[in-house]
């Protein structure tokens, strides 16, 4: 009995530092959220910041962005993820090599990889100095803005970039072990390869695949080091505006930046809830 309680012992003193830490910081948002923030007079319980967060035309727009950025990135990223893993499980001559290279994006951290895609995609980056060079544009403004642009293109290339990698890794395994019987024996019956990939791969990796999505969605929604350094000022990202609005010399700022992070919390919690109960469905179906 000992010996199977002393890594709890062991892990609880810093176990209980990070709780405390934790706990303490989700109770200072909740309670300014709420408007109790006695540092600037305020000391009444209310909703009215959530109501006019929730009726405010620039937290709407940067909701929608951080929606929309992530929600693309998100299902380019599962389709091409997908995509890849079939083909590393079709040819297995080169596959410990691929999967390798598959690997590198995901240990790189965003940083890099935005500076990468503003270096390559901006408008003085290696595509418009080429195009430029070989006369296809007459000067490197007229190429596209695809960096800090209102669309979001810049910030949705860093998530796919990164997610394209996740997805396929999470994704070869299963596809894996489902191709090496049920594939075999579809095409044994009668089925071409693409029939036996959607009929059949694809509807039984669809847990897998749904799981992944919900993972890379969630972080790129509460990512706020991308859509800072290469999104646009305006609609902002939700993570970037409650971190202005925090940030502001105005304090009175302060309750609508916890507001926005409390929504932030709520809705990544639900995703964690979807999540869970589909990886009990994947567990089940391999028990």
């Amino acid at each position: 009995m000992k010996e199977k309680l002393k890594p709890y012992i062991l892990l609880a003193p810093i176990f209980l530092i990070l709780f405390s830490v934790f706990s303490i910081g989700i109770i200072v948002c909740m309670l300014q959220s709420l408007g109790c923030f006695p540092l600037i007079g305020l000391n009444e319980i209310t909703l009215d910041y959530y109501k006019e967060i929730l009726r405010d035309t620039t937290f709407i727009k940067s909701f929608l962005f951080s929606l929309s950025t992530c929600a693309i990135s998100s299902i380019i990223s599962v389709v091409g993820g997908v995509m890849i893993a079939y083909m590393l499980i079709r040819d297995n001559k080169y596959s410990k090599f691929r999967k390798s290279l598959i690997r590198l994006p995901i240990i790189i951290p965003h940083i890099v990889v935005v500076l990468l895609i503003f270096m390559v995609f901006s408008q003085s980056g290696v595509i418009a100095r080429i195009l430029y060079n070989i006369g296809f544009i007459n000067d490197t403004n007229d190429f596209s803005i695809l960096t800090m642009d209102k669309n979001g293109i810049g910030v949705i290339l860093v998530y796919i970039y990164k997610g394209i990698p996740f997805i396929a890794f999470m994704t070869f395994s299963i596809l894996k072990n489902f191709s090496d019987n049920l594939e075999s024996v579809a095409m044994n019956l009668g089925a071409s390869k693409s029939q036996a990939f959607f009929n059949i791969l694809l509807p039984l990796s669809m847990p897998t695949i749904i799981s992944s999505f919900i993972i890379i969605f969630a972080f790129s929604f509460g990512s706020f080091e991308v859509p800072y350094l290469i999104g646009p000022t305006t609609p902002r990202a939700l993570p970037v505006e409650a971190y202005i609005r925090y940030s502001s010399s105005d304090l009175t700022q302060r309750p609508y930046a916890m507001a926005i992070n409390v929504i932030l919390t709520t809705f990544s919690f639900v995703l964690l809830i979807i999540y869970n109960k589909l990886l009990k469905k994947i567990y089940k179906y391999k028990l």
